[in-house]
């Protein structure tokens, strides 16, 4: 089973997407665990998610696991398969609870009342393609299907 997770090729273009989404989300994730680039940690967040949006505690913790631990994975090639399904799952459920409301376009000219889910339907869409391909060249997925 570990080996169908951790197979993967030397694909470049796999490894750009990894690092670009494994990039991205490092810095959410940090927002939200570690309470950088003007986030509210995770005594802050866990509180948000909590008693604002009643998402049930574990759900919580999943959610800010799969962000900061699951960008580091990605970053590094490690699992990249099972980060990029817990950035997909948050994604989603990001779209299903919040942004669906909005439309599908950003905010970008600020009359909205919010963000729509283009952002959330590129970031699924490049985490289904590590899903379907792995973590590619330069990764420790790589490096162990290798020695498999």
């Amino acid at each position: 089973m570990f080996d169908k997770l951790t197979n993967t090729t030397d694909n470049f273009v796999v490894t750009i997407l990894r690092l670009a989404l494994g990039a991205v989300f490092f810095a959410h994730g940090a927002q939200k665990a570690l309470g950088w680039f003007g986030g509210y940690g995770l005594h802050g967040t866990l509180g948000f998610f909590t008693q604002q949006m009643h998402i049930p505690w574990p759900f919580a913790v999943l959610a800010i696991a799969a962000e900061f631990l699951g960008s580091i994975g990605l970053i590094i090639g490690f699992l990249g398969r099972v980060a990029a399904f817990g950035i997909a799952c948050n994604m989603a459920v990001a779209i299903a609870l919040v942004h669906r409301h909005f439309g599908f376009f950003a905010n970008w000219s600020g009359t909205q009342g919010g963000e729509g889910f283009e952002y959330h339907v590129l970031a699924i869409a490049i985490a289904l393609a590590i899903m379907i391909r792995g973590s590619g060249a330069f990764s420790i997925d790589r490096s162990l299907s290798r020695s498999l």
